[in-house]
């Protein structure tokens, strides 16, 4: 069996894992050319999901349903238990990695052929937004959880209590196993470039998320690729639904506002070369708005303001919360106080 002292190095399952990743994304393509026949409404515009049957069944509801939920719970089930038993971390794999890695290929190939059977995934049933706003919420609570670390706004660190970042770090795995898991299961597995994209996207997200409590999990370069790569699959995606006029400035510059305002600091970098990216990232706004027109270069503050915006709110949230449960955690904290002392 696979253990911690195995001498199986989790940065080796991480390399082994994105290669894996790149195959499964060549498979979504291969196999998605049979999907070329499956008949599809008329787009309806940017709130309309194009890609769901126009006359869906109980099945093709719950096959999409049920195979989200068993592995949601799958997943919860095993951090759950890496919290309450393993809690430690190694550069080896434990047990509970393996079992995890195992599940979540399991539950793409499930999808796979779900997608060929039945077709449809959970847009069937929710808005695109909540697809996409899953993994905003991602994004979002990793600029708290790393607040700290790197700061919020140009290495300095915004005014949010230890108690709300620490547990957003304690309990982030399973908002980021939903986001990452809801995501995976709302597209069918189709082969258009986005999708494409996004499933490469999705499978190293659901990697990263099988290797919790490993030295792989907390590697800078590996987050930051991770935290980055938005950028680059809401360009592209922009690109290719609405072509070199559309809005893919927006996406592009917003994503890599945020890169330059709080995301290079947490890299060990140093002040020459900050200020050299951020010279480059201003420049760069400057020639595309000079082409297309400065009346719109407003819209590249929009996901920068939205993101920031929502850290505050969600840091109210946590600590909203974390006073409303301090009388009850009070009273557990002084009943295990008592067993103790008779």
């Amino acid at each position: 069996m696979l253990n911690d002292t195995a001498g199986r190095s989790a940065h080796r399952a991480l390399i082994i894992g994105i290669a894996a990743s790149a195959v499964l994304t060549g498979m979504v393509w291969l196999l998605g050319q049979r999907l070329h026949g499956i008949r599809l409404l008329p787009d309806q515009g940017a709130s309309w999901y194009y890609w769901k049957l126009p006359e869906p069944t109980f099945w093709t509801r719950a096959s999409a349903w049920l195979g989200y939920a068993a592995h949601q719970v799958a997943l919860w089930g095993l951090i759950y238990y890496a919290q309450t038993r393993v809690r430690r971390y190694t550069s080896g794999l434990h047990r509970v990695n393996v079992v995890a890695l195992a599940v979540n290929s399991g539950f793409i190939l499930l999808h796979t052929v779900q997608t060929h059977v039945f077709y449809d995934g959970l847009a069937q049933d929710v808005s695109i937004f909540s697809s996409q706003g899953s993994v905003v919420l991602l994004l979002v609570v990793v600029l708290l959880m790393e607040n700290r670390r790197r700061g919020l706004f140009f290495g300095r660190p915004a005014p949010i209590g230890r108690e709300v970042a620490g547990f957003a770090r304690r309990y982030h795995g399973y908002l980021f196993s939903w986001a990452a898991v809801y995501t995976f299961w709302y597209h069918p597995m189709e082969a258009t470039g986005g999708h494409l994209i996004g499933f490469f996207y999705m499978f190293l997200l659901l990697l990263q998320g099988s290797l919790f409590l490993t030295r792989a999990h907390t590697d800078r370069r590996w987050t930051f690729t991770l935290e980055i790569m938005v950028a680059v699959h809401g360009t592209l995606v922009a690109v290719m639904t609405s072509g070199p006029d559309g809005a893919w400035p927006m996406f592009l510059f917003g994503f890599l506002g945020v890169f330059v305002i709080t995301q290079m600091h947490g890299l060990g970098l140093s002040a020459a070369i900050r200020w050299l990216l951020a010279a480059a990232y201003a420049g760069a706004v400057a020639a595309v708005y000079g082409v297309r027109g400065f009346g719109s270069v407003d819209e590249v503050v929009r996901i920068p303001v939205i993101e920031y915006l929502l850290v505050a709110v969600v840091a109210v949230l946590i600590w909203l919360g974390l006073r409303a449960s301090r009388p009850v955690t009070g009273r557990r904290a002084a009943a295990g106080h008592d067993r103790q002392d008779a």
